[in-house]
């Protein structure tokens, strides 16, 4: 599979909610990153996508655009918009994607976008205070990790 087509697959599977066509485009030692779980490997960033796609809303819609193709990596921009939490804010995340590719599957995937942004629209005043804060960024990071491994003791693929 090409670099092109790798990256159409995963996101046009994630863009289905088809987790299992995502995880195909993944290497066993997958290394993935975003502001939000931080480094995950292997299972971890399957389980997480998983997870996500497990509990993401009906009303939650995935858009993306390759912008960039190289020889081993891709750039795609990609736009989540969905409700958040118990109080169901929108959120209306914009994220840059790196795939990089070996032997035909992703290899490292890394996620970009402003985290104090989208924590204003999924916490409200609290993300505006304290979105931008190290204290606000550890304590998500040991939440949604804390959900990740509950996910995977439950998961009997992880």
């Amino acid at each position: 599979m090409t670099v092109n087509e790798l990256a159409h697959q995963f996101y046009s599977s994630f863009t289905e909610k088809n987790v299992e066509g995502m995880i195909l485009c993944y290497s066993h030692d997958i290394h993935f990153y975003d502001p939000v779980f931080g480094d995950l490997y292997g299972d971890e960033a399957k389980a997480m996508w998983c997870m996500l796609t497990k509990n993401m809303d009906v009303n939650g819609t995935i858009d993306y655009k390759i912008v960039e193709i190289h020889e081993l990596k891709a750039i795609v921009k990609w736009k989540a918009s969905y409700p958040f939490g118990p109080k169901r804010r929108i959120v209306v995340n914009n994220i840059t994607a790196e795939l990089y590719v070996e032997d035909g599957k992703i290899v490292k995937h890394i996620d970009t976008f402003n985290l104090w942004k989208w924590s204003r629209q999924a916490f409200g005043v609290p993300g505006i205070l304290l979105g931008w804060t190290p204290f606000f960024k550890r304590k998500l990071r040991r939440t949604v990790r804390k959900r990740l491994k509950h996910y995977m003791a439950e998961d009997p693929r992880f």
